[in-house]
């Protein structure tokens, strides 16, 4: 577990440092400048006060916008506790970025996934809209979730993501979510779905815990 406070700094990039990130940098350092209006892609104006709100919020409860360990634990514990390869902690920024993240391993053949991810890409966009978790036994068992980048680019057949709902403003700051290549059967989805919002609980208590810290 980490003993000191987290902080805002990022790590630098290509443009400033001249050499590639490493591959869990996150990256950019405006991960947390929302983008323009302009540069919205679709977004309405009520998602972008509301990312406003989050990075706003983020910034004062000084969370971490990097890979960080505790954060990365309580992902490999959901994944495995779930038995599945992919974990996440995901804060929604500029980009989804994956503060904790659970991989398979490197030489395991299966794909090895990044820090971040657009907004718009994956399942987990739709919990933060919902504020609930949603749970994807067989994501191709609903025409709605089956065409998905996540899918055409990792090959994911499951997914259960839970909300992380900061108590006091009623603000989601992310998710926590697990997702795997293998369909998963519909009466192992509630015992599934209870880890992820059990885990969400654990990230809120975990962030609770660092931001009461005199």
């Amino acid at each position: 577990m980490m003993t000191d406070r987290p902080h805002l700094q990022l790590p630098p990039t290509q443009a400033t440092s001249g050499t590639a990130a490493p591959a869990d940098a996150i990256s950019p350092p405006p991960a947390l400048i929302p983008p323009s209006p302009g540069a919205a892609g679709g977004e309405t104006a009520r998602e972008l006060a509301e990312l406003t709100a989050r990075i706003d919020l983020v910034r004062r409860l000084g969370l971490p916008v990097g890979p960080d360990p505790a954060f990365d634990e309580l992902a490999t514990r959901m994944a495995v506790s779930a038995g599945f390869l992919y974990g996440m902690v995901n804060l929604f920024l500029a980009e989804q970025t994956f503060v904790g993240l659970h991989n398979p391993p490197r030489d395991s053949g299966h794909p090895i996934v990044g820090r971040t991810m657009s907004r718009r890409h994956g399942w987990c966009p739709e919990v933060v809209k919902r504020r609930r978790a949603l749970p994807l036994h067989n994501v191709h068992a609903s025409h709605r979730f089956s065409g998905n980048q996540v899918v055409d680019a990792v090959g994911i057949h499951s997914y259960f993501g839970a909300p992380l709902i900061h108590a006091d403003s009623g603000i989601v700051l992310g998710t926590v979510c697990i997702i795997d290549p293998e369909p998963r059967p519909l009466e192992d989805a509630r015992r599934l779905r209870d880890i992820v919002t059990a885990t969400s609980s654990q990230v809120m208590d975990a962030i609770g815990a660092r931001t009461s810290r005199p």
